[in-house]
């Protein structure tokens, strides 16, 4: 049996996989983002090993047997996370997650100061990445930024938890800015230029391999052999990459969670950092992949419930009731409520709504969001290239793949056939999939396709519909640019 554990942003999953890659314990434990300021975004790490407990107990209960007939493991986790320790190991301060934009000003001098960066590390600098986290610490927290022993993923801080050794590997290592994603290793000039050194990271392994063994004392507190090893696992996308099958070249999924992402699997490096699409090592060796990532997808809808006092479902059911002519007639929405990465690369944009009246129903609000994102994520797809032209469909995963009309909306948006999955197809599962190939099982065997559960074909009609709609939504964005400039700073 092989567990995965993959630390979300707003839950921690686990889940155990047989040899058959059945799934037959589940679990999950909620987690929440501190905002104590605005553009801040961050976690306490011990909340992350405190759920981790939570999950494993629940796994433990469900399934005793499947529980101590487990042989390895695999971590997935939220990626550019700083977790910051001290010579004995403490956590220095709250870990600055992905999506806190606070680092835009040190962004800026870095592109000025330092333009090799970008390519060396293959990406636009950006807030959401490690390094400008970092360059904001040595600037804002001199004393905690010198007291700095190891700087972890989060993913990374839960392994050393299990194992107490420092490791990671090359998917998450290169959402840092300080990998030479090419060669897969630690770049000295890059960790140099943010006061750090090599000594100051983790090791690195490749994450179908053995990173560690679980501690003696865990293990045995937790009915576990004192053999179980724990695999390099994945930052989180590469990680749903694996539980999704996409591993070779072309293959491609969006994740519709608390972020928006277009993953795409290549043969080979493909940087072109000035367009702000992300080029990263995948979790398994000799190959990489490009993403396009917004920072508020699924979120938006969250939001949005959450302000008008309704359940994602019931708000859902709502919109499926709207006729052609009101979809036509629904305002527009800029879903930037963290600002954005791809392609605008833009800290400061905001969300708004678009042509609101008083006889707006609130399920067209709910629609223009889901279209929003959905907009989003083709401002992703129109930069990555000619990787366009590999893909030949996406399987759509995360909460908002659970929406029948949000996955034809992104098929209608897009223009390509989406296909969705079991929900169990997750980080989670893909973290289980590479302990088992550290375990020595084979990409062929552990990497298969999940069943389909759903297909969407695209309806060219609606499609050229939607295509209005995303010109004036791409205006609307110029017109905010505009007028933000004409505020006091």
């Amino acid at each position: 049996m092989y567990l995965g554990i993959d630390i979300g942003t707003s839950e921690l999953k686990a889940l155990i996989v047989n040899p058959q890659g059945e799934i037959v314990a589940s679990n999950h434990a909620t987690l929440s983002v501190q905002r104590p300021h605005p553009h801040w975004a961050e976690q306490d790490p011990e909340r992350w090993w405190q759920a981790c407990g939570q999950a494993i107990a629940g796994l433990r209960q469900q399934a005793p047997d499947a529980w101590a007939a487990i042989r390895a493991i695999g971590l997935s986790g939220q990626m550019h996370g700083a977790v910051l320790l001290d010579a004995a190991g403490e956590v220095l301060r709250p870990c600055i997650l992905w999506n806190d934009t606070r680092s835009a000003a040190q962004c800026d001098a870095l592109r000025q100061q330092h333009p090799q960066m970008m390519e060396i590390a293959a990406n636009l600098i950006m807030p959401g990445f490690t390094a400008p986290k970092l360059h904001w610490v040595a600037e804002h927290e001199p004393e905690i930024f010198r007291r700095i022993d190891k700087v972890l993923l989060p993913k990374d801080y839960l392994r050393w938890r299990l194992t107490g050794r420092f490791v990671s590997e090359p998917s998450d290592a290169a959402g840092t800015l300080w990998l030479d994603v090419a060669q897969r290793d630690w770049s000295d000039a890059l960790l140099a230029i943010s006061g750090l050194t090599r000594a100051q990271m983790p090791e690195l392994v490749e994450g179908s391999a053995v990173s560690a063994t679980l501690r003696a004392d865990l293990a045995s507190e937790w009915g576990l052999a004192a053999t179980v090893s724990v695999a390099g696992g994945g930052g989180d996308n590469a990680a749903s990459a694996v539980g999704v099958g996409a591993v070779n070249a072309g293959d491609a999924f969006i994740s519709l969670g608390t972020s928006g992402v277009i993953f795409v699997v290549n043969d080979r490096l493909r940087a072109d950092p000035q367009s702000g699409v992300h080029a990263f090592c995948h979790a398994l060796p000799g190959r990489w992949h490009q993403m396009s990532v917004m920072l508020s997808a699924a979120s938006c809808l969250r939001w949005l419930c959450n302000l008008l006092s309704v359940t994602e479902s019931q708000l859902m059911d709502e919109m499926a009731q709207l006729s052609a002519e009101q979809l036509r007639q629904a305002p527009l929405f800029l879903p930037y409520l963290s600002g954005e990465r791809t392609p605008h690369n833009d800290p400061q944009a905001t969300g708004a709504f678009f042509h609101l009246r008083h006889e707006t129903p609130r399920a067209l609000l709910g629609y223009a969001v889901i279209e929003g994102v959905a907009f989003g994520l083709a401002d992703g797809l129109a930069v990555l290239g000619d990787t366009q032209q590999q893909i030949q469909q996406c399987s759509l995963t995360g909460g908002g793949a659970r929406s029948t009309l949000w996955a034809q909306l992104i098929a209608d948006v897009l223009q390509l056939p989406i296909v969705t999955h079991p929900a169990s197809a997750s980080g989670a599962l893909g973290a289980a999939r590479l302990a088992w190939l550290a375990d020595g099982g084979s990409e062929a065997d552990v990497c298969l396709k999940p069943p389909v559960q759903a297909r969407y074909q695209p309806d060219a009609a609606r499609g050229a519909v939607l295509q209005q709609r995303l010109r004036l939504f791409r205006e609307l964005y110029v017109q905010q640019q505009q007028a933000r400039a004409l505020l006091p700073a």
